[in-house]
């Protein structure tokens, strides 16, 4: 599923490709795109740049206009030498723009915009992001501060969907939440009234040292597209490359305890954890039971294997 690491790396590849070329071509099959193409022609225009911001590409045209794009849960760019055949159906196309020597298409993308700069800045999502963890202008302070902020202003939000809102911070997927909570030792169903300082900056800190760790370099003149399988731990086998993250059932790599995984959040969103290394904490007058699917369970001692 695209994740800010993700996006970061099609962003890269885009603008590798395409920046200072002339768009001889352009294609799309979303109505709103082919009216602002037929009033004012995107064939012409130069490629100035491509950036991400968090989870969103932004594809910058000269003559001030910005192709947005979010690839939600299905989305994604692919590139192309020019003539090359794509690997998807032509009915999945959204967006496809052609230079003399690439070809970006963009299949089954969700949402799709165009922008000028100001239009941009009056958008309610992009403009409103949290700090971009892949920026080169993310410090692990800043992280903190905004995780702070919103533990003030939404004590009762749980520390794991408060992850995945983008602003707070912005890049963090639904496998990154488990996996940052887990690195906390933060059980990801407590309150945002209950994370201590420390915890703040170690999620703050391993979520940006994680993520760039995704991303492959960039340097040269090579396209980098794909960097495999997203990874967390530093093990070599691609089996063993998540602490928890679609373990559930599994011994936990740390202690030997059983992952668990609950849907959370108003999306339902998959949640996974280690009931061990992440012990619940409730808040002030609430039960110490900790949540397990659909009921509760009482804590109690966990086998431990090679701690």
């Amino acid at each position: 599923m695209p994740e800010g690491d993700t996006i970061y790396r099609a962003a890269r590849a885009l603008h590798k490709a395409l920046a200072g070329k002339v768009v001889t071509s352009f294609e799309t099959g979303l109505a709103p795109l082919a009216s602002v193409n037929d009033n004012t022609p995107i064939v012409g225009r130069t490629v100035e740049k491509v950036e991400a911001r968090g989870k969103w590409c932004l594809l910058y045209l000269s003559g001030d206009l910005i192709l947005v794009t979010h690839m939600l849960m299905s989305g994604s760019w692919h590139l192309y030498r020019t003539g090359e055949r794509w690997r998807m159906r032509h009915s999945s196309m959204r967006v496809a723009l052609h230079t003399a020597d690439w070809q970006a298409v963009a299949f089954n993308v969700p949402i799709a915009q165009f922008h000028t700069a100001r239009s941009l800045e009056r958008s309610t999502q992009v403009p409103k992001l949290g700090p971009d963890l892949l920026s080169n202008e993310y410090t692990v302070g800043a992280g903190i501060a905004r995780l702070k902020e919103y533990a003030r202003e939404h004590p009762a939000a749980e520390i794991a969907v408060v992850l995945l809102n983008q602003r707070v911070l912005a890049g963090l997927g639904n496998v990154y939440k488990s996996e940052v909570a887990f690195a906390a030792g933060v059980n990801p169903f407590r309150a945002m009234s209950t994370i201590k300082d420390r915890e703040f900056e170690v999620m703050a800190d391993v979520a940006q040292r994680w993520m760039k760790a995704n991303v492959v370099d960039g340097a040269g003149d090579g396209i980098v597209t794909y960097a495999g399988n997203r990874r967390t731990t530093h093990a070599m086998d691609r089996s063993d490359r998540l602490w928890v993250y679609g373990r559930q059932g599994q011994e936990c790599r740390r202690c030997g305890a059983i992952v668990e995984m609950r849907k959370q959040g108003e999306q339902a969103r998959s949640t996974y954890w280690c009931p061990s290394c992440q012990p619940w904490v409730p808040v002030a007058g609430q039960s110490t039971v900790a949540p397990v699917g659909n009921t509760v369970k009482l804590k109690g001692p966990r086998r431990r294997v090679g701690c």
